[in-house]
């Protein structure tokens, strides 16, 4: 973990902050969040804010304004082909897609859908582009897209920040080895891909 964490912040800090505004902001235009989460790049972007590489308050603003574009993107897109603009998503990504949920959420929340939608990973994909197709107005999607684009760059920033700030603590004060931290992800990861596969059936 002291490996990843010097590889990280050794990253010039123009890197990382145009990691955490492009990644985000290409999550609803291109559909790309359904391969990497634009989370990701926001959770480096705070660990090398703890590190001293950058401010955090330029992660959580390059966050916020990634998102906000990428989401009035996709709500354009939305707007202007409707749902036929996810037939050109690859096929495996269009297994993931649950557009139909979008579209329920949509229509019983409305611009409070933009902002829940935020928090879920295949759902702040599609809802941008839900809500353009249903006709949501553009002054109504864009101060919600606002709101959640700031709550979750700042939040997902400042996780970041604190999970490194954890690590330090703990390696520290506690004497908890890198591998026994590596081990804890690993099995994390391991449950959370066997949890989603097991949900996949049910559903199915």
């Amino acid at each position: 973990m002291e490996r990843v964490l010097a590889v990280i912040t050794a990253l010039p800090p123009v890197v990382v902050l145009l990691l955490v505004f492009v990644l985000p902001a290409l999550e609803s235009s291109t559909l790309l969040g359904l391969v990497v989460p634009g989370e990701t790049a926001v959770l480096l972007g705070g660990v090398v804010a703890h590190e001293g590489g950058l401010p955090l308050w330029a992660v959580v603003a390059a966050a916020a304004a990634g998102a906000c574009l990428g989401d009035q993107v996709g709500f354009l897109l939305g707007r202007r082909y409707g749902p036929t603009v996810l037939t050109h998503a690859p096929a495996v990504a269009r297994r993931h897609l649950d557009l139909e949920r979008a579209r329920r959420l949509v229509a019983g929340r409305g611009a409070v859908a933009v902002v829940i939608g935020r928090w879920v990973a295949v759902l702040r994909v599609v809802v941008p582009l839900a809500a353009g197709a249903s006709g949501m107005r553009r002054t109504t999607f864009g101060w919600a897209n606002v709101t959640g684009g700031l709550l979750w760059a700042a939040a997902v920033s400042v996780l970041g920040y604190l999970g490194a700030a954890s690590y330090r603590y703990l390696e520290r004060e506690l004497g908890i080895g890198t591998y026994a931290l590596l081990g804890v992800v690993v099995i994390g990861g391991l449950l959370a891909v066997w949890r989603r596969r097991r949900q996949s059936r049910v559903d199915q």
